[in-house]
């Protein structure tokens, strides 16, 4: 196993859990090419701050490279509201970005 994932994975459920753990982990297993368990990191990260605009971004990434580019798509939308409420104008272009897209290559089914 990645060195890495395994320390962050020792930290879950300590003093230190929280969202920017949960998004460093989904981080580390979107590098080592696990899209799925990345996701569930990243859900866990928006689980607990859901305005974390940077967690929603990369949750829709997450999601489109497991191939659920539905859940992705309501990531994105989710993300979208968070950032513009926030502030965060370029979270909030990048995710209209990868949204659009995603509703194309719906669209074109």
């Amino acid at each position: 196993m990645n060195p890495r994932i395994a320390s962050l994975e020792k930290m879950l459920g300590g003093p230190r859990d929280g969202a920017l753990l949960r998004f460093s982990l989904g981080n580390e297993y979107l590098k080592a090419g696990d899209p799925a368990r990345a996701s569930v990191s990243f859900r866990a990260a928006v689980d607990r701050d859901p305005a974390y605009s940077a967690a929603w971004k990369a949750l829709g990434k997450a999601l489109a490279e497991s191939g659920d580019a539905v859940a992705a798509l309501a990531a994105y939308e989710q993300g979208i509201a968070v950032a513009e409420h926030r502030g965060d104008i370029q979270a909030a272009k990048e995710m209209k970005i990868f949204a659009r897209r995603i509703r194309a290559a719906l669209a074109a089914r």
